[in-house]
C-alpha cells in the first residue's frame, strides 16, 4: 500500500471517509476529530489525488479501497463518501459486500452519473473542456462553479470553504497533465446492481446542489431495502464542509 496515503485515527467501529474528485482527505477536517472520539476513522487519498501516487497501470478505485481495508484488518466498515467518494462507496458495497456495514452518500448516487438539468450539463461540459485543454486555472474555476451549484455560485461559498476547495483541487490537478492516459477502470451496471445492496444507505444532500446530483443520491436511497434521505439547507455539493455541524448531526443520527 505504499502508493496510497491515508490517515487512521481513533478506536471503535470503522468509519471510512471518502473524498470527492480532485480533493483529498483534508475535506474531512471537520469530521475526523469529531468521529474519532468513538470510531476508528480512516480517510484515504484516492489514487492520483492528494498524497497518493498517480496510477501506473489500470486500476479500480473500489479495489484500492478493498485492499486498504484488508491491509488494515478493519471491516465491515461504514463507508461515507461525497461525489466521487460516494461512487466508490457504492461500488464497494456492490463488489466487496463483506467489507461494508453501511453506506452514506452525498452529491452522487453511483459511480455512473447522468445529467439532464440544463445548468449542470452546460457547466459540466465547460469544466471538462478546460481540463481536456490542460487549462489549470480554467479547470479549477469549472470545479468551483460545479461545487457551488446553480443557486450559490462560487462567490456564494464561505470564503474559507472556497479557499480549502481551491487549495486541494489545485494540488491534485497539478499532479496531472492534458493527454495523459486514463487508467481508471469503471464499474459497470451500478444502477441495476445497487438494488442488491443489503446494508443501510443514507443520502445526505445539500439542498442547493444540482438537482441532478440531489436526485441521484435520493434515487439510490429509494432503490435499496433500507434507505433514507435528508437534505441540508444552505449547502451545495460538499455539505460536510459547508455546513459541518448539520452534516455531523445527520451522520451521528444514522450511526
Amino acid at each position: 500500500m505504499n502508493d496510497i496515503f491515508w490517515t487512521d485515527q481513533g478506536k471503535g467501529r470503522p468509519l471510512v471517509l471518502l473524498h470527492g474528485g480532485f480533493l483529498d482527505h483534508r475535506m474531512w477536517d471537520d469530521q475526523i476529530p469529531v468521529f474519532a472520539a468513538g470510531h476508528r476513522v480512516i480517510a484515504p487519498d484516492a489514487r492520483g489525488h492528494g498524497r497518493s501516487a498517480n496510477a501506473a497501470e489500470p486500476y479500480r478505485q473500489t479495489d484500492d479501497l478493498a485492499a486498504l481495508l484488508r491491509h488494515l484488518g478493519t471491516w465491515p466498515a461504514t463507508l461515507v463518501g461525497v461525489s466521487m467518494g460516494a461512487g466508490i462507496a457504492v461500488d464497494t458495497a456492490i463488489e466487496h459486500p463483506d467489507l461494508v456495514s453501511a453506506v452514506v452518500v452525498s452529491g452522487a448516487g453511483t459511480s455512473e452519473p447522468y445529467y439532464s438539468d440544463p445548468w449542470t450539463t452546460r457547466e459540466w461540459a465547460a469544466w471538462q473542456e478546460a481540463m481536456a485543454a490542460g487549462d489549470l486555472c480554467g479547470s479549477i474555476e469549472g470545479f468551483m462553479t460545479v461545487s457551488a451549484g446553480p443557486h450559490l455560485g462560487p462567490d456564494g461559498l464561505d470564503p474559507e470553504v472556497a479557499r480549502r476547495l481551491r487549495e486541494m483541487a489545485r494540488g491534485t490537478m497539478s499532479k496531472h497533465s492534458a493527454g495523459e492516459p486514463n487508467l481508471l477502470v469503471p464499474v459497470r451496471d451500478t444502477w441495476e446492481r445497487a438494488a442488491n445492496i443489503k446494508v443501510p444507505v443514507l443520502a445526505i444532500s445539500g439542498a442547493l446542489d444540482s438537482p441532478d446530483l440531489v436526485g441521484m443520491a435520493e434515487r439510490l436511497a429509494a432503490s435499496v431495502p433500507d434507505g433514507r434521505a435528508v437534505r441540508i439547507d444552505d449547502a451545495a455539493h460538499h455539505p460536510n464542509m459547508e455546513r459541518p455541524a448539520a452534516y455531523n448531526q445527520a451522520l451521528k443520527d444514522f450511526l
